[in-house]
């Protein structure tokens, strides 16, 4: 190797070290040396540029979970990997049963998992849904080296999606040899049992010309039930009393329940707790399968491949199926009804003659909330099979210059499936009777449904017609034709620098096709009983053409007071077919005063094009959360404004007064795509510090501020940004997006009520900006080595704004419907590491976010203490702290044991009710998906490798 190269590569080896700092300096030290010591001065190639250059100093954040890391969190899922990073928000993952999709996501800066990009190998993956999201149970986690996190959007290197940046998991390269990997986990409990084992088996041929791995694996996940925890036993409203949901047993026909001892209804009703059904853990199972390979066809030309393939699927339960409030037309001669029902029905339908409307057979329509619990639990199978492949050629064109072309396909097939859910036209079908075993229209085997025993008085021949499974398929595909070329542009440096200029150019193809396809009653508004939105059949579809080109320009070097200046920028053009042409770019530098000692900066500009599912999806009527209804009650009573407005909405005048709250705190709500949408832009900055001093060897530091701004956001507006500015302000047009129920004046129902009209547009913003920190220190000792890790976030804005007339919603440290998920202002992860030599390793890891409070606490607080809807302790939740312990082994050569205790002080979740926040991370009565729900737990790894 030239003086040239060493020389660059010694500083490149600086670079990595300072830039690639991660929750363990371990990965960050040891890549350095390696690449700095790699014969002929091999490249080093880092998330964030296309740029190969054995000096690369590039200006963006970039965060590393490495090898080490990953072996101690022995993570069934890549999920686990990164999901509880400081600067992470909670994404979907296995603590989401109600909201889930079957996928696993990443959520950077809480600004939307479909915000950032996610990546193996530097390539892009086949989405798993039709919004063009990663499913991390996809990523080979037995074959990944490092995560590499990327901040401050990368659009310009990687196109649309990294408006917030990229995960890039990169896997091992030239594995060789046989290695078998197996972790049993469960919690202290009993429950919740975790299973993986993969095998990997990998070898060189032809005197080191090729490589070749496989990879098959298989991971489980068992479910854990709410009713498990005592958090979670009982259903718990606002104020600590348990509530539950009004869609319960005995029936409820519009509003009265029915009462089995004197065959009449009254005015009032119980609650149904329907908490103890819910998983907080969904179970999962995976198998999977990769395999790459590479071999050398020429000096300087290299041909590779690799595919992969999964098959899993992610399980959901929700407690029984029922009739939801929706309208049903009940006839008066119905075999079940008694006299009281039938004479009740006539005077609410101002019937003077009901015998003759009973002998008649009329119809009227009834509000009809009936917990169908003889059906048992709602059941959602998600799975998933998917594919990719991968092939192409790189290598040298001169000395100076690289090459890599490839192409990519793949495809994922998402098949879900309900079972015990409901058909509303069964049920209405069965509701007409000529007697109690005959029903009017005997098609499909029909056979009469009896609500009005006592709460198990549906007959299995009924349960048996009218609980036909739903089905539908989202199937999705990518292809990708990329070219790129990169190297030096000379071999001496320009200016005053000895490292030449690097630069990247190439160009994209990419085409994505998504269709769901559904059955008809999965296709059918208000059909699927319980589920919300239907599920329409659609197909949409886009292709962008894409150039792009980066330069990283060293200026000085090893001057006075600079050690080394570069330079970077990059530019990329799309032309997307859906939403024409744009243009991203970034600018940024890194000033190294003297060794060891920088700052840096950048300046991004992106562009995100909306996806199919935010252009395509079919407008439908499904669900939001809401727990108080400003209707609701007696709270439009005596005030003429509120009710003019509650009419206005849809609510019979005669409902003033009596209308009730949202179910289970769910009120309708409808949205859908919208082909008018254009693509989102965002500006984005760091500006950081890195020291690596050489006075103190195996410490690393980085502060880096980050402030982004999302502007003509795609964004769906929350049921805050509707009501507050219709009932607080009287907004006339947000008042138009509220429509009811035009029975009860709710905003429960069929698709004959609206509820909240949440349409997406472009005319929102998001805003987030704060401060990420890593220390890292390493060093060996006399007994082994003492390692200290330290990452950490501080969140300064964390703001929402779904239009120009929305108020500004600042979520920092806030939770709640219109600030989910929770993004708290502090947090950090700390791991301390002693070894011992042939004895073992042992290493805590300190996880600690900051205390949060309810978004509307100081409205709630500004209230006398007997009018206050919520109770101090369902208002704030104090900082959080857990410990992880694990200890690793290697008793003999081939042979590595890591065993683990999670939650070591077996923490509690708080408890704030099930009906503060958004079911998808508002569940059980707290926060699942922030908290941690199952307590200690226990996991032990196995590792043979030969």
């Amino acid at each position: 190797m030239n003086t040239l190269l060493k020389k660059a590569a010694l500083r490149g080896a600086t670079c990595v070290a300072a830039f690639a700092i991660g929750t363990t300096g371990a990965y960050a030290q040891e890549a350095a040396a390696d690449a700095a010591a790699s014969e002929g001065g091999d490249a080093i190639v880092v998330t964030g540029t296309r740029i190969v250059n054995p000096n690369l100093v590039t200006s963006s954040p970039i965060g590393v979970v490495g090898e080490e890391e990953i072996n101690l969190r022995q993570a069934t899922n890549a999920e686990e990997l990164i999901g509880e990073l400081p600067g992470v928000a909670p994404g979907i993952n296995a603590s989401v049963n109600n909201g889930s999709g079957g996928t696993a996501t990443f959520n950077l800066r809480g600004l939307g998992d479909n915000r950032n990009l996610v990546l193996l190998d530097g390539q892009r993956i086949v989405p798993a849904d039709l919004d063009g999201v990663t499913d991390l149970n996809n990523i080979p986690v037995a074959l990944v080296e490092r995560v590499e996190i990327v901040t401050g959007g990368a659009s310009s290197v990687y196109g649309a999606d990294a408006v917030t940046g990229v995960v890039n998991f990169v896997t091992k390269k030239d594995f060789s040899g046989v290695d078998v990997t197996s972790s049993f986990g469960t919690t202290e409990r009993g429950d919740g049992q975790r299973f993986r084992t993969d095998v990997t088996v990998g070898g060189n041929f032809d005197d080191g010309r090729g490589n070749a791995v496989l990879s098959v694996g298989y991971q489980s996940i068992d479910p854990v039930l709410q009713g498990d925890r005592a958090i979670s036993r009982d259903t718990l409203f606002v104020g600590g009393q348990s509530i539950g949901s009004g869609t319960t047993v005995p029936t409820r026909l519009n509003g009265d329940q029915y009462d089995p001892e004197t065959g009449a209804l009254v005015d009032q009703y119980n609650s149904f707790n329907f908490a103890p059904f819910n998983y907080f853990q969904t179970p999962l199972e995976r198998f999977n399968a990769f395999a790459s390979a590479h071999y050398e066809v020429a000096d300087g030309i290299e041909v590779y491949s690799k595919a992969m393939f999964n098959k899993t699927t992610v399980s959901l339960q929700l407690a029984p199926s029922g009739l939801f409030g929706d309208t049903y037309q009940m006839p008066l001669n119905n075999a079940y009804l008694t006299p009281q029902i039938q004479a009740q029905l006539c005077a609410d339908n101002e019937i003077a003659d009901c015998a003759g409307a009973i002998a008649n057979g009329t119809e009227v329509p009834t509000i009809i909330n009936r917990r169908l619990v003889e059906q048992g639990n709602r059941q959602t199978d998600y799975t998933t099979n998917m594919f990719q492949i991968w092939t192409g050629v790189r290598g040298q064109v001169t000395d100076l210059i690289s090459f890599d072309v490839f192409g990519s396909y793949g495809e994922s097939d998402k098949a879900e499936t309900n079972i015990n859910w409901g058909l509303k036209s069964r049920v209405q079908q069965a509701l007409r009777t000529t007697d109690a075993d005959t029903c009017v229209d005997s098609s499909n085997n029909c056979y009469p449904i009896n609500l009005f025993g006592d709460g198990q008085s549906i007959d299995p021949r009924s349960v048996a017609f009218f609980s036909a499974p739903a089905l539908s398929t989202v199937k999705t595909s990518l292809s990708v034709v990329n070219a790129t070329f990169s190297g030096d542009l000379t071999e001496s440096g320009f200016l005053w620098a000895d490292t030449p200029i690097g630069f990247a150019v190439g160009g994209e193809y990419r085409k994505y096709t998504a269709s769901q396809q559904s059955d008809a009653a999965s296709a059918t508004q208000d059909e699927v009983l319980g589920t919300g939105a239907p599920a329409p059949s659609f197909t949409g579809g886009y292709d962008v053409y894409e150039a792009y080109g980066e330069l990283l320009v060293p200026v000085v070097e090893d001057a006075p007071g600079i050690y080394n200046l570069s330079l970077e920028a990059g530019v990329r053009y799309s032309k997307y077919s859906t939403a024409g042409s744009t243009w991203t770019w970034k600018a940024g530098g890194t000033w190294e005063v003297a060794q060891g000692y920088a700052v840096r900066g950048i300046y991004q500009r992106a562009v995100r094009a909306p996806n199919i599912f935010e252009l395509y999806n079919p407008v439908t009527t499904g669900l939001s959360n809401l727990a108080t209804d400003p209707c609701a009650g007696s709270n439009p009573v005596g005030n003429a404004a509120l009710t003019a407005i509650c009419i206005a909405q849809g609510a019979p005048a005669n409902s003033i007064g009596s209308i009730p709250q949202p179910s289970a705190g769910q009120v309708n709500a409808t949205s859908g795509g919208n082909l008018d949408l254009g693509p989102e832009k965002a500006n984005s900055y760091t500006i950081g510090v890195i020291l690596t001093p050489p006075q103190v060897p195996g410490l690393s530091f980085t502060a880096d501020y980050y402030n982004i701004k999302v502007t003509d956001a795609i964004t769906v507006p929350t049921p805050g940004d509707i009501l507050d500015p219709c009932y607080d302000d009287g907004n006339a047009d947000a008042c138009a997006l509220v429509g009811r129920n035009p029975l009860n004046g709710s905003l429960n129902g069929g698709g004959d009520t609206p509820g909240l009209i949440l349409q997406r547009t472009n005319q929102g913003t998001l805003i987030s900006s704060g401060v990420d920190v890593r220390l890292n220190y390493r060093q060996p000792t006399s007994f082994g080595h003492v390692g200290f890790s330290f990452n950490g976030n501080w969140t300064d804005e964390y703001k929402f704004q779904a239009s120009p007339t929305s108020d500004m919603r600042e979520c920092v440290g806030q939770y709640g419907t219109n600030c989910d998920p929770i993004v708290p202002e502090w947090s950090f992860n700390v791991r301390g590491t002693v070894g011992f030599g042939d004895a073992g390793e042992l290493s805590l890891l300190w996880r600690w976010m900051d205390g949060v409070q309810y978004e509307d606490r100081a409205a709630e607080l500004a209230l006398p203490d007997d009018d206050r809807s919520i109770l101090d302790e369902y208002m704030t939740i104090p900082s959080y702290s857990y410990f992880d312990l694990t200890y690793r082994v290697q008793p003999t050569e081939n042979i590595g044991v890591t065993l683990s205790v999670f939650n070591l002080l077996d923490k509690k979740p708080p408890n704030v009710s099930s009906y503060i926040g958004s079911t998808t991370y508002n569940s059980g009565n707290t926060y699942p998906t922030t908290y941690d729900v199952l307590g200690r737990s226990f996991m032990v790894t196995t590792n043979v490798s030969f």
